[in-house]
């Protein structure tokens, strides 16, 4: 991480829009000055941060992975215990936003191809790399104004490397798994001897599937305890 506090100087920050990183981050439209370029500017207070580890790895990770499908930084710096962590504007947002503003009953088939063609990209690469992502969903979907698709999300994403041989499978529970409970696999959810693998990237993908066509996340309404119940009463029979 750079410590450089004048490269606040030459990036203009304008537009809040949004929160990131488990809402522990704010995101900001700015402008870099000498090239007039927009980016997405992420800061996180670092005092208030309770996320320190999930923090650092996840600004390893953007460094440390590049693929033209997956969300990675531009420049991490630090400034008066802030984390900057700048990255390339998402002119038409995520595909949980798309949902909402423009297809709220689902979107076309055709769009829906071209999403999960950029997003099945990504993950191929994650795989083939020993890491497994955990959080694939339709707000970790995003869409640049050239109409780039990139999948984000990367604070959920798990080694399957162990002593420099990939593992079959892993055993790890993602943090803040209830909010991406409706897209978890069942051999994630049982916590079991058997554990999981990479298919369960591809589960959570074909949950992402039903919510663009039907514009609604599956089990989405259904308590916690529901959802989990079955895959409780399974691991207790094993």
């Amino acid at each position: 991480v750079e410590r450089v506090s004048t490269c606040l100087n030459i990036y203009y920050q304008t537009v809040f829009t949004g929160k990131g990183f488990n809402n522990l981050s704010q995101v900001r439209m700015a402008r870099h000055t000498p090239s007039r370029q927009l980016v997405a500017v992420k800061n996180t207070n670092l005092d208030e941060c309770t996320e320190d580890e999930l923090l650092q790895l996840m600004v390893l990770l953007s460094r440390l992975f590049r693929h033209p499908n997956l969300l990675t930084s531009r420049l991490v710096f630090s400034s008066c215990c802030q984390l900057w962590v700048l990255t390339p504007l998402m002119g038409y947002g995520s595909a949980d936003s798309l949902l909402r503003t423009f297809f709220p009953d689902g979107m076309r088939e055709s769009l829906i191809a071209y999403l999960l063609h950029g997003v099945l990209k990504a993950l191929q690469y994650l795989h083939l790399m020993g890491y497994v992502h955990r959080g694939v969903k339709a707000s970790h979907i995003l869409l640049s104004g050239e109409g780039r698709v990139y999948l984000s999300g990367l604070h959920s994403v798990y080694s399957m490397m162990r002593d420099g041989k990939k593992v079959r499978t892993v055993f790890d529970m993602p943090h803040h798994s209830p909010t991406l409970l409706p897209w978890l696999s069942p051999e994630l959810l049982r916590q079991d001897l058997h554990g999981y693998g990479v298919k369960s990237d591809i589960y959570s993908l074909g949950i992402v599937v039903c919510e663009l066509v039907s514009g609604r996340v599956p089990f989405q309404d259904m308590p916690p305890t529901q959802v989990l119940g079955p895959y409780i009463h399974t691991a207790q029979c094993v």
